[in-house]
């Protein structure tokens, strides 16, 4: 048995990019492209791990197409449901055996993401002893929902979690906690949320999740115990 991390107490895995595979940004962006509007950095800074209401009014701002925020909302689900009956949601590879890793070391877990909670319970409900609280948390209303999930839902302080995501949105506000980041961008084609974490300055980031292993965890463990989180960060790549 390995022993404990000695100052973080809990890991925040998203749900959608990290455990499961990523099927929000090849549909976001179809429905960009497939109306005449321009993809960019800038359509997913503005898009990505927003509260529905307010990604969809920036969808429907994206696109030469008049329509509404809720007009776009309700596009963007029958684009998505299209999507999945081709690629449909699946585990990612070494994702269970992360979060089993995670806890090993002593470390609570919690899943969230923007989409209810029987998003998680279909999709991981049969692990769902793996995970702590409330075991996932909508985050749809307070997004990106760091300060929430730390301080409101586990009683934390900021320098005691580590968050794992694959959007650079919830980087930046990690660095403006304070909080332990570890990046997983989408390999997607088209995404630019690498590069957007790489200019955030994320320290950690993976290809795989087979790279979250315990020397990186201890890594950012001791940045987190030093406070050194976002230290003169210029951002690395962390390959399997």
């Amino acid at each position: 048995m390995p022993q404990g991390l000695p100052q973080l107490r809990l890991a925040a895995l998203n749900i959608d990019g990290v455990l499961l595979n990523d099927t929000f940004s090849p549909v976001i962006h179809h429905f960009v492209v497939s109306r005449g509007g321009a993809y960019s950095a800038a359509v997913e800074r503005r898009v990505f791990s927003q509260p529905q209401q307010v990604a969809s009014e920036h969808l429907a701002r994206a696109v030469p197409v008049s329509m509404t925020g809720a007009q776009a909302l309700d596009a963007y689900f029958a684009d998505r449901d299209a999507y999945l009956r081709e690629h449909p949601v699946r585990v990612l590879d070494g994702a269970i055996e992360l979060v089993r890793r995670l806890r090993g070391l002593g470390l609570q877990t919690v899943c969230y993401g923007g989409l209810d909670r029987r998003h998680f319970d279909r999709f991981l409900g049969e692990w769902a002893d793996l995970f702590d609280g409330p075991g996932y948390v909508c985050t749809n209303d307070v997004r990106p929902g760091l300060r929430e999930i730390t301080t409101e839902v586990f009683g934390l302080s900021h320098d005691q979690v580590v968050f794992i995501d694959d959007v650079a949105r919830v980087a930046e506000a990690a660095k403006e906690l304070g909080m332990a980041f570890i990046g997983h961008p989408s390999s997607f084609e088209h995404s630019f949320q690498r590069a957007l974490m790489h200019e955030a300055g994320v320290r950690h980031l993976v290809e795989s999740l087979s790279s979250i292993d315990e020397t990186l965890l201890r890594t950012v463990d001791a940045e987190a115990a030093a406070g050194t989180v976002w230290a003169g960060t210029d951002g690395h790549l962390a390959r399997a």
